[in-house]
């Protein structure tokens, strides 16, 4: 038996329906899933409205690549 048995789930829900009641829980369900909706279709038209351009100048804080080769430099030799 976990801490989340089937059991423990049902008394949840028991205790959930007693406080709110049955027909505000259906108004909750509603009213979530028109949020839900709402938020899908204004990401698809922001989306569409985006323009498909890149921006003209890059922003400052990227990193820029630098082409480099390394090479080993032979330091003299001590005579100690």
């Amino acid at each position: 038996m976990g801490i989340f048995d089937w059991k423990h789930w049902v008394v949840i829900l028991i205790v959930v329906v007693l406080v709110f009641g049955t027909k505000r829980l259906k108004t909750l369900g509603s009213d979530v899933g028109e949020a839900v909706k709402g938020f899908r279709k204004a990401m698809n038209t922001e989306e569409e409205d985006k323009p498909q351009q890149p921006p003209a100048n890059p922003p400052l804080n990227q990193p820029h690549t630098i082409d480099a080769q390394a090479q080993k430099v032979e330091e003299p030799q001590r005579k100690d």
